[in-house]
């Protein structure tokens, strides 16, 4: 774990009202407070909050969840012409979206946890170097 966090990839995610939304989200915030990458807000993004969206076009890898296919968080960086190096819809991984309810635990610790090809790979493989 490090306390420079610009050392890390940034991950940004989908945090909407949906269950896969809210696992996609605690997935990013898992990840930022195990130390392997540093969280931001996209809905800051999103909207061109200024310090929001010069983090989010530095030069760091940067890993996007998204809970549907929709795919709101990749477009919110597009609109500022950033491309993720990785990108995860929970949608593809099997994550229903359901609306009213919560997701389901073991599932989201599945999809923390399982490898991820080079479509989808995990925080292990963002790093800088």
């Amino acid at each position: 774990m490090t306390d420079d966090y610009d050392d890390l990839p940034l991950v940004c995610s989908c945090s909407g009202c949906s269950s896969a939304a809210q696992m996609a989200n605690d997935l990013a915030v898992k990840l930022d407070r195990d130390g392997l990458a540093e969280m931001s807000w996209i809905a800051g993004v999103g909207g061109d909050v200024a310090p929001l969206v010069n983090t989010a076009t530095a030069d760091r890898p940067t890993l996007v969840i998204d809970g549907c296919p929709l795919e709101c968080a990749k477009a919110c960086l597009a609109h500022h012409d950033v491309a993720p190096d990785h990108h995860v819809n929970l949608a593809a991984e099997g994550v229903p979206k359901e609306l009213h309810t919560d997701y389901d635990d073991e599932q989201a610790a599945a999809v923390f946890d399982e490898p991820r090809d080079s479509r989808t790979a995990g925080p292990d493989q963002l790093s800088a170097g």
